[in-house]
Formats: C-alpha cells, sequence, structure tokens
C-alpha cells in the first residue's frame, strides 16, 4: 500500500486561513434578504433622529415634558404673585424659571404694586428673558397706566371729591398732579370765585372732580366748579332736563358779542318749590336776533335787559341752549308778496348804504333794493333818511325787493 502523504504544517495553516474566509462569506449568501435589511433600516432611524433633535434651547424645553412656553421680549404673559418685597415682586408664569419686576421696573410700578397681594394673577410685558440672576425681567408700566386709567373712570362715575396740586399755568388753565398723575383744569371749570384768579393756585392744592377721562386721547380733565358750585351745576342740570324746544321762556342778556347776545334763561323746574326755576345760559346768535339785517348786538340789547326767546335746541357738547328772538314773531317775507304791489309807491328809511345800493327798510325785517343804477349824484342817500320809493319787483321766496326812488323827472343815464 502506497503510504499517504503528509502535510506539512506550514500549508495547513494556509489552508485554514483560506477556509475562514470562505465560510463567512457562504454564511452571508445564505441569507442575503435579512442580513441586508438590518443596516437600511437602522440607517432610517437615525436619520428621523437627527431630523427630530431640538437645534436651539427653544426647542430643547418645547420638546421636554409639558412644552414649556418661552416667553419672548415685549410679549404678555400671565402669572400669579408669588412674592413682594421691598424692592422686587415675584411673579409665577409658569416658565422653568421664575419671573421678577425688580431695578427700575420695580421703582416705575411702585405706586400700583402697593395695591397688588400676593396670590393676584396679573398680566406684565417680558423686558428682558433672562436677568444676570436667570430670571425673566417683567415690566407692569402698561398695567399701572391701565390701573390708573380705570381708577379715574371710576371716580368720574362715583362722582367723587379728590385732592389737585397745581404745578404749572398756560393760557388755557391749570396743569396738576392728582394721585400722581398729571391733568388739566381749564380756565371755565372754575368757580367764580376763582375765575381768573387761576395762575396763584401753582403749588397750592385744590378740590376737584373727574370730568373727562380719555385713554386714547391721554385727555384726564378736572373741574373746580364742579366742586365749589355743585349745587348751582345740579339745579341747571335738571333746568337742562326741563327745557323744551321751541318753547318761549324769560331771560336776562348777561353779556353782549359781536356775533351775539349771552342770555341766561329762567327754566321753571319740577319738583322743586312753588315758583322755583333753574337757571340756563344760552347764545342768541347775530342771525336770530331780528329778521332785518343787525349790524352789531349792541344796537338792539345791552346787559342787564329782561327779554323773551324762543329755544330752538340744545348743544349738547358746551350745555348751553340755543335761542331765537326773531322767532316769537312771523317771517314778514312769507305773506310780502301780498302786501306789496308792483308799481307800488311806500315810504321807508335808509338802512344801510353799499357800493351796489342803498337798502331801505320798508317795515320791520324787510329791505328793498335801489341799485346804485337808478341813483345818481342829485339823489345822494345816507343811513336814516326818509324816502318814498315805487316797488318795482318782490320775490319772497329770495328774500328780495328792487325799489326805485319816486322822482318829479327822470335824472339822465336813468335806466
Amino acid at each position: 500500500m502506497a503510504k499517504k502523504a503528509s502535510t506539512p504544517p506550514e500549508e495547513l495553516t494556509k489552508e485554514a486561513a483560506q477556509a475562514e474566509p470562505q465560510k463567512v462569506e457562504v454564511t452571508e449568501e445564505s441569507q442575503p434578504v435579512e442580513k441586508a435589511a438590518e443596516p437600511k433600516k437602522s440607517e432610517a432611524k437615525a436619520e428621523k433622529s437627527q431630523k427630530s433633535a431640538p437645534k436651539t434651547m427653544e426647542e430643547l424645553m418645547a420638546a421636554q415634558a409639558g412644552a414649556v412656553t418661552v416667553p419672548q421680549r415685549g410679549s404678555t404673559v400671565s402669572g400669579m404673585i408669588t412674592a413682594i418685597t421691598k424692592r422686587s415682586m415675584v411673579v409665577d408664569i409658569g416658565g422653568k424659571t421664575e419671573a421678577v419686576v425688580a431695578d427700575k421696573e420695580f421703582d416705575l410700578a411702585r405706586d400700583y404694586i402697593e395695591s397688588l397681594k400676593v396670590g393676584e394673577k396679573i398680566e406684565a410685558q417680558v423686558v428682558s428673558e433672562e436677568n444676570n440672576q436667570g430670571q425673566v425681567l417683567l415690566s407692569l408700566k402698561q398695567a399701572a397706566l391701565d390701573s390708573r386709567w380705570d381708577y379715574f373712570a371710576d371716580m368720574m362715575e362715583k362722582g367723587t371729591i379728590l385732592e389737585a396740586k397745581g404745578v404749572d399755568i398756560n393760557k388755557g388753565g391749570l396743569i396738576v398732579v392728582v394721585n400722581g398723575v398729571r391733568g388739566f383744569v381749564p380756565s371755565s371749570q372754575f368757580g367764580k370765585a376763582l375765575v381768573g384768579k387761576f395762575a396763584t393756585l401753582r403749588g397750592k392744592t385744590i378740590s376737584v372732580k373727574v370730568i373727562e377721562v380719555d385713554r386714547e386721547k391721554n385727555r384726564l380733565i378736572f373741574s373746580e366748579r364742579h366742586v365749589s358750585e355743585a349745587d348751582e351745576i345740579a339745579q341747571k342740570s335738571q333746568a337742562i332736563d326741563a327745557v323744551k324746544v321751541n318753547e318761549i321762556y324769560e331771560g336776562v342778556v348777561s353779556g353782549v358779542m359781536p356775533f351775539g347776545l349771552f342770555v341766561t334763561v329762567e327754566v321753571p323746574v319740577t319738583g322743586e318749590a312753588e315758583g322755583s326755576v333753574g337757571q340756563v345760559e344760552g347764545l342768541v346768535h347775530i342771525s336770530e336776533i331780528s329778521w332785518e339785517k343787525v349790524s352789531h348786538p349792541k344796537d338792539y340789547h345791552k346787559v342787564g335787559d329782561r327779554l323773551k326767546v324762543r329755544v330752538l335746541g340744545l348743544d349738547e357738547r358746551t350745555g348751553k341752549l340755543n335761542l331765537s328772538i326773531k322767532q316769537l314773531s312771523d317771517d314778514p317775507w312769507v305773506k310780502v308778496g301780498e302786501r306789496y304791489e308792483v308799481g307800488m309807491s311806500v315810504t321807508g328809511t335808509v338802512s344801510r348804504i353799499e357800493p351796489f345800493g342803498a337798502f331801505i327798510n320798508v317795515e320791520p325785517g324787510v329791505d328793498g333794493l335801489i341799485h346804485s343804477s337808478k341813483l345818481d349824484a342829485q339823489n345822494t342817500l345816507k343811513k336814516g333818511d326818509k324816502v318814498t320809493v315805487n316797488v318795482e319787483s318782490v320775490d319772497p321766496e329770495q328774500r328780495r325787493m328792487s325799489l326805485s326812488l319816486v322822482l318829479t323827472e327822470l335824472p339822465m343815464g336813468y335806466k
């Protein structure tokens, strides 16, 4: 028997080394689907994880349990007061860190903070997302301002008397400070005792009431006379309520101005003692003094004159009545066509001279015109002259009457 050749040790080592890789290769090929799928699934999972991973601090906090809201500078947040000290106030706004009102923001709202208590819910504006202590810094400036407007609106509704300190003066009135807030007292809102004397009130304290609160226009108006003349104002209010439009009342002329007459109207007040009257001031505009042309109210009335007036309406803004004297009688132009016919002669008085002619008053409230083309140097007229005229035309709707002088002979150039 032939003897089997033996393999040297070094050759066995080479064969073993070659066989091991073949075994691994066969194993991989025998399970191609399962082994190939595992790397792909792992890669997709990693890619998804990278996309969902937070990239900023805000995203990280939002991704954590509860999705904590990160306050932004300038935004408004709500929270509950958890502590108030002499220099700061702590507010729980539901964040990872507490929020505080401190430093100058605390000083600006100190008066408002004094009215707050631990446990109250408030709204505030974010000044900084993080201060040196890692806290959210809040401002109560707007909240304090809103509370002041609400306070004065409430005081106006209740008619509460407040103390005001005069700090400055202008031609319109007195600038005052009430509870740390600047306001204004117009000159018209001082009682008789202080009319024209409000310039002496700088640095002094007076009693006032709020009469206007306008947050949008930043207007805060006070009145001194609503305190010093409260009874008269109440009586005036009753009188205004009792006034009837188109009713005739008696009054006294309290002022004469180029534009009209001021009249203090006496109005019977119901519910008071028998014969009691309230006083309401009104204006008779120059156009309502007479049916005729009025050059100046002083030609008709003076201060102290008693007269009757008809109420045309009420100015809600000023609380004054719109009055008329001329409407106590009928408009003379309504039936003027029935009283004056074309061609008739009448006597009248020259009421005024204009460049285009002369106006002749033929009856109260009715003026006719002699055109300048019908006048010449021989027929000069002056105000107050008595003249006889012919009626040439009448137009009641336009309130016009054309006249001509009654002449013994026609002037040269007469048309």
